[in-house]
This record gives structure tokens, sequence and C-alpha cells, in this order.
């Protein structure tokens, strides 16, 4: 309670320290706007629990991982077992997914991201990729079709000047990261064109990672009303999984791989590993019909070449996916109302083949099973935004969700072509936001989720389909409070929320330490979320032209209802793998000659790693910074400096921990202290 009261204090202090700040010769900032999906709003006045992740926030992070860009933003947390092994959660937990990133929708401009099968593969993209990122917390299904946890949308760099950017990162554990882009503007066209390379070692056994990446992006105006759009991306992802470890190994040392026992081998002489080459395209036409009405259309495609030499097994996928997002949207404004009306749909396909064998030194031999299946994920949605008097905004959405799969077997056993359909959903939203004052807007908001079983947990790697996993529904009852400044020094956004989900997923392991899922009861999940953003100093002076502190703050209070695992009761319990509370600080010190400084703080506190609480990974404080020149000019060419140091405090901790683990290995060490160095070159 006394770290709440601090955190209260300072936002009360912050708060008067904005009121009584004296306008300085800058320019007033443009109000901040999400683009939604075709949908662009004020952020002060939306009525979703959104942040966004701008520039301004990646610039200071460290460009090889996604994991402390998002690891920023409240109420989200996002691990890394090993470089390249994300996984990622929206007000929830990661019990569902031992590695990749289930239950979250994700889109990449105008394309979903996630294949009809539930999964995402984040981890593909460089992070050179994404120039903004909008999250949205909570069920969000009524627009984005079936997930409980939320959607982001990822906005590729924009196409606004001819420019040539080169970059390169060195650091500790062989860590290389060089990127490539070249952009272009012409009257009616632009396109740009950019590539990534990232290796390293690991900082443990067994945990190095390659990717190569090319993405190229084509916008053609062809006349004052339509503009298409072509996306391809292309990534060949390999990274080596170390496994987890015992509370005895990782005081032993805590750079191992997973060892052998006397029944199973371990991660280095299995070659344990993910080889991933995707190919991602998609083309959208969005064309203004009249004053009115507009019709966008999208269509997607990708194929995944997925290899997985595991201890147990080696498992090979073949995944292609199809699919198409198209919708009508009508605008009006009518003296004191605005009115705006979205109708769609969503429709993919994704097919399986996945075949299992025996891993013998990262060889596949002999073959343990043989399956097809081919998900479908169709929903159609209605969405109306009412905004009066421009201080009044509603939303009303709901839409229809189905989905089911077909599946059949070759091996051990030949099993006819089956088909499995579950009910149709229904899933609404209703939502508001109110402007106060020019600066300060309230809003509260209800809506339904609805997330059927992933085709990785109906297949999973017990190699048996299991046809009883049911899908989980929630309600999410929230109320939230937005201020800034006229000037926008000063931001500051509070969420309150009550998450209830029934049918939860959870992951378990057999005898063969092989996992397999099941539906365990539900969780009751209530939090809070702060955000403030200041700028204390913000001016041309001599010596500092800016200081800026961001406060970030969530409070997860996760438990379990009605969950018995055979003889265990666990109700009540906090739900596994949730840290209670997330402090994240950080300050930013703006120099003449384009002089900067960057520190973060991020506290965690222990998080469970069993579903009966007994072990818990211990609380801790992770502090990086980030020293450098921006905007440096030789001429036409703008160059950009700078060095940085992770985990300054050399702090011993896990950034992705194996829950409900066999045998009590729970813990994948992350690296210790390490440095990197880099050079940006802009013409």
């Amino acid at each position: 309670m006394k770290s709440n009261f601090t955190l209260l204090f300072t936002l009360l202090f912050f708060t008067g320290l904005a009121q009584t700040l004296k306008p300085d010769s800058i320019k007033k900032l443009e109000e901040v706007t999400i683009k939604g999906y075709y949908n662009p709003q004020n952020l002060l006045r939306s009525v979703s629990a959104v942040n966004l992740v701008d520039s301004g926030l990646i610039k200071n992070q460290p460009s090889s991982s996604l994991v402390s860009i998002l690891n920023t933003v409240t109420g989200v947390r996002m691990e890394e077992r090993s470089p390249g092994s994300y996984r990622l959660s929206l007000r929830g937990s990661l019990l569902r997914s031992p590695f990749g990133i289930r239950n979250i929708k994700i889109y990449i401009d105008d394309f979903p991201l996630t294949d009809a099968g539930g999964n995402t593969y984040l981890n593909v993209l460089d992070a050179s990729a994404i120039g903004t990122m909008e999250i949205y917390k909570g069920p969000e299904a009524s627009i984005f079709g079936a997930s409980t946890g939320g959607a982001i949308l990822i906005n590729t760099p924009a196409i606004n000047q001819n420019e040539i950017d080169i970059s390169a990162i060195g650091g500790s554990y062989g860590l290389f990261h060089q990127t490539a882009s070249i952009k272009r503007q012409y009257k009616k066209y632009g396109f740009s064109l950019s590539e990534g390379y990232q290796k390293s070692d690991g900082y443990r056994q067994n945990s190095a990672i390659d990717r190569k990446y090319f993405q190229t992006l084509q916008q053609w105006n062809y006349n004052n009303a339509g503009s298409l759009k072509a996306f391809i991306f292309y990534s060949d992802l390999g990274y080596q999984t170390p496994g987890g470890l015992t509370a005895a190994q990782l005081d032993q040392d805590p750079k191992l791989a997973r060892p052998a026992t006397a029944t199973l081998p371990g991660a280095i002489s299995q070659q344990a590993a993910i080889y991933n080459k995707t190919i991602f395209g998609g083309i959208s036409n969005s064309y203004q019909i009249s004053q009115r009405l507009k019709h966008v259309i999208a269509l997607f495609t990708t194929y995944t070449d997925f290899k997985n030499p595991y201890i147990t097994n080696y498992e090979k996928r073949y995944e292609s996916t199809l699919g198409l997002r198209t919708f009508l949207e009508y605008a009006q404004t009518k003296n004191n109302l605005k009115l705006n009306a979205q109708i769609g749909l969503e429709h993919s396909t994704t097919k399986s083949q996945i075949k299992n064998f025996n891993n013998n030194g990262g060889e596949a031999t002999t073959m343990q099973a043989s399956d097809r299946l081919r998900a479908g994920q169709d929903f159609a949605y209605l969405r109306l935004n009412f905004d009066i008097s421009n201080k009044f905004l509603i939303e009303l959405a709901s839409s229809l969700n189905f989905y089911g799969y077909n599946y059949e077997s070759y091996f051990p056993v030949v099993i006819a072509s089956k088909q499995r359909k579950f009910d149709t959903q229904f899933m609404p939203k209703a939502a508001v936001s109110y402007l106060i004052t020019s600066g300060f807007s309230a809003r509260a908001s209800i809506s339904k989720g609805y997330s059927p079983p992933t085709i990785a947990e109906v297949r999973s790697s017990d190699n048996t389909i299991n046809n009883n996993l049911q899908p989980e529904l929630s309600w999410n009852y929230e109320a939230g409070l937005r201020y800034r400044t006229k000037n926008n020094r000063f931001y500051v956004h509070g969420n309150l929320f009550s998450y209830h989900l029934k049918e939860a997923i959870v992951r378990r392991l057999n005898q063969n330490d092989a996992e397999y899922f099941i539906n365990a009861g539900g969780t009751k999940q209530r939090g809070i979320e702060l955000e403030t953003a200041i700028w204390i100093v913000r001016n041309n002076s001599s010596f500092l032209t800016g200081l800026q502190l961001r406060s970030n703050y969530t409070y997860s209070h996760f438990r379990f209802s009605d969950f018995v695992s055979g003889p265990a009761t666990y109700s009540g319990n906090k739900l596994t793998g949730v840290p209670e509370s997330i402090l994240v600080n950080s300050l930013e010190l703006n120099f003449p000659k384009a002089i900067y400084f960057f520190v973060q703080h991020n506290y965690t506190s222990a998080i469970p790693l069993n579903d009966a609480n007994t072990i818990f990974a211990k609380r801790y404080h992770l502090v990086e910074s980030k020293l450098g020149i921006r905007n440096l000019w030789i001429g036409k060419t703008r160059l950009d400096l700078f060095a940085g140091v992770n985990n300054l405090l050399n702090a011993n901790y896990s950034l992705g921990n194996d829950l409900n683990a066999a045998n009590g290995r729970y813990f994948n060490p992350a690296a210790k202290i390490n440095f990197y160095t880099g050079l940006s070159v802009k013409l």
C-alpha cells in the first residue's frame, strides 16, 4: 500500500506542477490521434482503452527486440525466454501460450497478421518494420473478431519524404543488427523498400538467433477518390531454444541450457531450435464513392515453413492462409451530430500440415504422427459512432463470429476428414466518452469477448486431436479518465476494469513432457492502469532544451475462480504468470547540439509460476540507459550516434518463465549487464 500512496502523491504533484508551468516559446503540439481501422479518433476522446506507441517511444529503446518497447505500456506484458522467442499478453496470463502469441488479434497496416487458427508470428518482423503501434486492451471482438485479449494495430513507417536510411548496431553476446531502407514519394505514387539482418550468440548456451528480413510497401493514389496499396514481407528466422532450468541449475550456472536427465536428452544434444520462413502479401483498395460513402477491401495471404527440433520430437508444419477484410463506411454531419457507421466482414482460412518425428540430435527420423487441419474464421460486424456537439461520443458495435475446423489423420492411425463447428457467437460492445473540458474526458465501456481454441491447442505436442476444448468467453467492464494540458506538456490516463473469463484454456504436461490443453474454470481479473507524461522543461535554453518524465503503473488483482484440477482446488489463487504490480519510470533529457540521454527503470513484483502458488519468481528491478547525438548534420547527411546499457544493476531475473513446468524447470534466466552501440545514417 505504501507504494500505491507514493504513486498517488507523485501524480498529484505532477498535476499541480503542470498547472503552474509557464508557457514557453515552443509551438503548440498537435493533438494526438489514433488511426483505428480507418476510423481516426482524437486519443483524448477515444472510447477504448488504447495506448499509442509512437516513434518518440520507439527511438529510445533498443531496436533489436520489441520487449522493452511493449513493456512500457500499462497492462501489457511481453516476454522473451530467449532472443526471438516472443510471448505476449494484454491484461491477461500466458497460461495458454507456452510459446508464440495467441488470443490477441494483430494487424499490420490494412491486413490481419493473425491467422485463422489464432496464432501470430510477431517475431518474424524486424523492429524497423514498425512505425507506430496502437494497443487496444480488453475484448475487441466487436470489430476485430475472435479474441478475449485485445488487438494491436501496427502501422508501417510513413512514406512522406524521399530518404535513404542505413543503420548498424553491435553489442554484447555477439549482437549485430543492420537495417537499410529507401523511401520515394512522387505526385501520386510512393514506395518503400527495407531490409534487416540480425544475429546474436545469446547469453545462454543454445540461445543464438539469426533473422533475415525484407519488406516493401507500394502505394498509388490513382485518382482523387481511390488509393491502392500493396504490402509484402519475407522473413527467414532461426533461433535456438535453451529450455527451462530448475532452481538448483539456475544457482549452478544461469548460462546453462537444459541439461540431459536419466530419461531425456538435453537441449544442446537435440539442437533444440525454431526455424520459421514466412512470406506475407496483401493488397488493399480504398475508394471514396461519394462525400458520405467509402468502401475498403483488403486481400491477404501468407505461407509459413516451420520446423521445431525439440527434446522429445521434431515437428514440421506447413501453413498457408488466405483471407479478406472489407467494409462500407457512411459518414454524415448534421447540425451538432456526426454519424459514422461501418458494416463489414472478415474471412480467413488457414491450412496446416503437421508432422512429428523422432529427434535424433537435430535430425528428423522415424515418424510419430501426421495430421492435416483447416481452420476457418469468419465474422461480420457493425459499428456506429455518434458524436454529439463534439463532446459526447457513443460507440455501439457488434459482430457475429463463426469458427470451425476440419481435421484428418494419416499416421499412426488413418482418420477420415471430420469437422467441428462452434456455436455462432454474438459479440456486443457499448462505449461512451464525454469531453468534460477541452482537456479532460471520461469514458466507460462494456464488451464481450470470445476466443475459440487455437490450432496449436487443438493439436498440441502430444500429437492428438483434442475435440474437448471449449471457447473462452468473457465480459469486460471498465471506466477511465484522460487529461492533458492545453500546451500538451502534461498527460495522464487512468483505467479501472473488471474482467470475468469463463472456460479458461490452460496448458498441462503429460508423463512424457508433452503438452496438452484443458478448460479450467474461470478467472476474475480486476486492475488499475495509470500512465503519465510531463515535459518539465521544453525550451531553447543554452543548457537543457528538454526534460520529460514518464511514469506508468499497472496493478493486477487477477484470481482463479471455480478452478478444480483433479483433487486440487485453485479457486482464489493468484493467476499464474501475472505480476501484481509493475512500475515503469523513464527520464529523457535533451541538450543543445542534439545530444540526448535516456534512462528507464522497470520494477516487476513477484510472479507465481504454478497454479498452486507455491513457486514464485522473485521481484526484480531493471535499469537501462541510452546516450546519443541525434540529427547531427554533415552536409546533407544526418547522423544518429548512440550507445546504451541494458540491465545496468546486473539483476538476476527471467524475462519469461515456464509456467507449471515439469520437474521444476521454471526458469529462463535473462542476460546480465550488457552493452550496445550503433550508428544511423539518413540521406
